[in-house]
């Protein structure tokens, strides 16, 4: 499966939240060996941390590069994982136009299936950061 289907997997048949979604989809597709007793440490991000600010599925998605890019903690990179992670936000700021889950789901947001499409948009603006990665 590709990363969207792991995402509709998680998030519709699943019913994981936004944060937990992008953790558990990257975990498959990428092979990042999370184990599940860690993947919990994700479950009070959704929602904007129940509090409607940053998007849980933003902070997924920063989770799932820390977890491809650090060897050993965040300030021994920071010249080259700063700019990642900017890119990251950028790049979801581009597919959602904001970062705060309350001002996403206004536009975002679907009674039935819930926060599907805005997890799908991070998903996909994921993607894109670690093909940019890549490319570079």
């Amino acid at each position: 499966m590709n990363l969207q289907e792991w995402i509709d997997h998680f998030y519709l048949e699943e019913h994981y939240n936004c944060s937990e979604t992008i953790i558990r989809a990257a975990n498959q597709y990428y092979h990042l060996d999370i184990d599940e007793e860690s993947m919990k440490m994700l479950s009070g991000f959704g929602s904007g941390m129940y509090t409607g600010l940053t998007c849980g599925a933003l902070i997924g998605c920063t989770a799932v590069l820390s977890k491809l890019l650090i060897q050993t903690k965040a300030h021994d990179q920071l010249d080259t994982f700063r700019p990642i992670i900017q890119t990251c936000v950028h790049n979801f700021k581009e597919e959602l136009h904001d970062t705060e889950c309350r001002n996403i789901r206004k536009t975002w947001y679907d009674p039935k299936l819930h926060c599907v499409h805005t997890v799908q948009a991070a998903g996909k603006a994921l993607e894109k950061t670690i093909n940019e990665l890549h490319n570079t």
